[in-house]
């Protein structure tokens, strides 16, 4: 008997029959497709009477998982972003320097 589970975004899964772990990346419920991604990377589309005819078990994220080039490209994005952040920081800390050495020369020449 398949133990039948609707497919949640970001949901690890394992599909018995195929001794295979996925996750489901996206469910496009209008076209009824769904999106896995296997551990070794490679994506797949599947419609939805396809994902109902695997017998599946919920699983936790396998250890030592990288994750996707997605994910990867996320965290690079937020890493530039941070990086961005660091420098207008650090440009606005030079001008407040700036400042403060003018003021003091000004006071000096009191």
């Amino acid at each position: 008997m398949a133990r039948e589970y609707e497919p949640t975004v970001g949901q690890w899964y394992e599909n018995i029959d195929e001794n295979e772990s996925f996750r489901v990346l996206s469910v496009d419920e209008d076209a009824e497709l769904v999106e896995l991604e296997y551990l070794d990377g490679d994506i797949e589309e599947i419609d939805l009477e396809t994902w109902h005819e695997f017998d599946l078990d919920k699983i936790e994220e396998p250890e030592g998982w990288a994750g996707s080039a997605e994910d990867e490209e996320e965290e690079e994005e937020d890493e530039k972003e941070e990086t961005e952040d660091d420098e207008t920081w650090d440009e606005d800390e030079d001008e407040e320097d700036e400042d403060w050495d003018e003021d003091e020369k000004e006071s000096d020449n009191y």
